[in-house]
């Protein structure tokens, strides 16, 4: 073969360009071995970052107490299911590890999550299972959230294909107890895993405390992103702090009581209610209830805004108590409760203000005009005061403001008044706006020697890190605004206004021998959204205010409840079993067959003791134990642990055997009733205020838990006064 002169110069060139290119790849792969730096590119460290990858670590959010340190919220483990769609996950057809049966799996799942009250279609599941490309599929809200108990059902099922991925969620110990204080959390879906958010009520107000900080570890991994073995290969590690643990000042039997007086006061149909009991001494929030309300697990929520701090409404004659006081402390008014005045109607401005019997009662003093709740009397003596004392006595007390209380979105309300109609309604409780914990605030100086308390729900926050306290709460004195002759007054007035001998007197209903309550009534108009007052037969806010006992206080009462469709007796006979609950509870209650020879005893923790032993204990505290079932195991007890008891109170004792004899119910209160329904697990529905009479099921019937209901029928031997009362403008 020949070659031309051409073809020996292209091939001498090829070779040519050949050893060139090669010349410069071993001269640029000599220029990066021998420098860190490359156009400005940190060689080191992009080899480093690219085997080097960073996990966070969650740090446990913290726990939520109650006064005597019984869990109310928690973090607890929780299971996100997902199913593995691609066939290339088997490589040996006996193990097979991907959904092989879809319609069985669907159907199986479905039947399972069901079961477990997780409302899912079958059709939702196949179609999940049944999409095409997919490596693997979560199954929404229906999947995630799974507790430890569900995922035990699910693996029985011996699915193939089917894994969990384990995750946290917020779980609360009571369900639907003192929703709106405790609150909730959510948990949100993350890059880097879940992440927990407080969004109302403690939960949120201590979000920051709560949640902690979390970590990290920085760790070398492999060409799959997966972590190398050994201590050695993991570079940095930054540890998690745990969230700090919230302690409240509630007290979980006296808010059971508060829930119970709800649910009773449900029966009437209010828009809402809101019922609350403070420490008479600290101002400290003891139990708080509402309706509507709602289960934090669940989240049926209906409603954001907490009653207590976050409705505003005009509170009506209940207001009489800062008018009357404020009328008696001012050295230019010498207040003179014998001193007579024609009730009935007050001409103010261009306005004719009138009792609420429209009438009046003639001629009687200003002492009776307040247990009557005459508007006529108020109105005069703050037309004594003037507008700008009145003021100032008003915001002394705290309205207008916020209280500061630890909870979220809490409003101020308004009392400005300036033109004399203005102050004139004031006086009674119209035209100005405020909230239940402004009245709380306000009633503590009924108990602390004219001295207004600040109120709070926080006793405690703990970091369990190291133990310490970060926060405590305790009495806290915020400005004395009466003295101490006139609180004794009006202390003497809310007396009579609930005992007294007269029978007109509008808190008669509320009487009860167990304990010596005082109180005050109020009935109020609301604006509708035409702003315009609302008119009907229930279109109103009806409110008391209490304090009990008398002699030494321990506790305030709040209630008020809008659009209520019963009768004045039945708002009284709801409030005096609470009560008399809680007077026997703290060993209060004056009737003699209840405090002969009684003491007051510290139940203990008898979960998953023997029932002879646990009864022996008992009965070494002098307690009768009621016993559910006849197992020889406690499975279940109430009250709970370290609650204080009289010996008289009922504990139950739940065993782990299936047979349940009835006991004799007769003379039990409506709250032991529906805490014995609440531990069986049955419906029960309850006629009448009071003590049981009557039951459908009698003493030793055998109760079945799937098919039984208690029927119990109450009965009052003091029914009251049918006192109906009212402050219209």
């Amino acid at each position: 073969m020949k070659y031309t002169n051409n073809t020996i110069r292209i091939n001498v060139l090829f070779i040519i360009s050949i050893v060139f290119l090669f010349s410069i790849f071993f001269g640029k792969l000599a220029y990066v071995a021998m420098n860190t730096h490359v156009e400005g590119t940190d060689l080191a460290l992009l080899a480093k970052n690219r085997s080097i990858a960073t996990k966070t670590i969650r740090a446990e959010r913290g726990r939520i107490y109650d006064n005597a340190g019984e869990l109310l919220a928690q973090n607890v483990n929780s299971y996100k299911l997902i199913a593995y769609l691609n066939e290339g996950r088997t490589t040996d057809e006996r193990y097979p590890r991907h959904v092989v049966d879809k319609e069985e799996t669907a159907r199986l799942l479905t039947e399972v999550l069901n079961k477990n009250n997780i409302g899912v279609t079958e059709k939702y599941m196949l179609d999940l299972l049944n999409q095409q490309g997919l490596y693997q599929t979560e199954f929404g809200v229906y999947g995630r959230g799974l507790t430890e108990n569900i995922k035990r059902q699910i693996e029985a099922l011996d699915l193939p294909g089917l894994d969990f991925i384990k995750t946290s969620k917020r779980y609360y110990q009571n369900g639907d107890f003192a929703s709106y204080i405790i609150g909730y959390a959510k948990t949100y879906e993350k890059e880097d895993g879940t992440k927990t958010v407080g969004e109302l009520g403690i939960e949120g107000y201590c979000d920051q405390y709560l949640r902690g900080k979390d970590g990290s570890i920085t760790y070398q991994k492999d060409a799959y992103g997966y972590q190398l073995p050994g201590k050695d290969k993991i570079t940095y590690t930054e540890e998690a702090l745990d969230g700090y643990d919230v302690y409240l000042t509630l007290d979980k039997q006296i808010q059971y009581f508060l829930d119970n007086a709800v649910s009773d006061l449900k029966k009437f149909e209010p828009e809402w209610v809101t019922l609350t009991i403070a420490d008479a001494k600290t101002g400290a929030i003891i139990g708080s209830s509402t309706t509507p309300s709602f289960n934090p697990n669940t989240l049926d929520i209906t409603n954001y805004n907490n009653p207590l701090l976050s409705f505003t409404y005009e509170p009506g004659s209940t207001m009489k108590i800062f008018s009357y006081m404020s009328a008696i402390e001012d050295p230019d008014g010498k207040y003179n409760g014998d001193e007579l005045y024609q009730s009935g109607t007050i001409q103010v401005a261009n306005y004719t203000i009138k009792d609420w019997n429209r009438y009046g009662w003639g001629n009687i003093s200003y002492d009776v005009g307040f247990t009557y709740s005459s508007n006529v009397a108020a109105v005069m003596l703050a037309e004594r005061l003037g507008r700008n004392k009145l003021t100032d006595y008003y915001t002394k007390l705290g309205f207008g403001k916020k209280t500061g209380i630890e909870l979220s979105n809490e409003l101020s309300g308004d009392i400005d008044f300036e033109y004399l109609s203005e102050l004139a309604a004031a006086s009674y409780g119209q035209g100005i706006t405020v909230t239940p914990i402004q009245m709380i605030q306000a009633l503590t100086t009924l108990t602390n020697d004219g001295t207004v308390l600040k109120p709070y729900i926080i006793s405690k926050i703990v970091d369990p890190n190291t133990g310490d306290v970060v926060y405590s709460r305790d009495r806290k004195e915020l400005e004395k605004v009466y003295s101490t002759s006139t609180v004794k007054k009006m202390i003497e007035l809310m007396d009579k206004t609930v005992n007294g001998d007269d029978s007109a007197a509008t808190g008669k209903v509320y009487s009860t021998d167990a304990v010596r309550l005082i109180g005050k009534t109020g009935t109020a108009n609301y604006v509708g959204a035409d702003g315009k007052y609302v008119t009907g037969s229930y279109a109103n806010i009806r409110s008391f205010a209490g304090v009990f006992p008398k002699e030494n206080p321990e506790y305030i009462i709040y209630m008020a409840v809008k659009d209520f469709k019963g009768a004045s007796k039945d708002l009284g006979s709801v409030v005096k079993n609470l009560v008399e609950s809680v007077a026997k509870y703290r060993n209060l209650d004056e009737r003699p067959s209840d405090k002969d020879e009684t003491k007051i005893v510290k139940v203990g923790n008898y979960l998953n003791t023997s029932l002879i032993s646990s009864q022996t204990k008992l009965n070494n505290l002098g307690v009768a134990p009621i016993i559910i079932g006849d197992g020889s195991v406690v499975i279940d007890q109430y009250p709970k642990k370290n609650t204080k008891i009289s010996q008289k109170s009922k504990v139950f004792l739940v065993t782990n055997g299936k047979n349940v004899v009835a006991p004799n119910m007769v003379g039990w209160s409506s709250s032991e009733i529906t805490s014995y329904a609440k531990l069986l697990g049955i419906p029960y529905e309850i006629n009448g205020y009071g003590y049981v009479v009557s039951t459908n099921i009698n003493e030793g019937d055998i109760i079945d838990v799937s098919t039984s209901k208690i029927v119990a029928t109450l009965s009052n031997l003091e029914a009251g006064s049918l006192v109906t009362e009212g402050e219209l403008t």
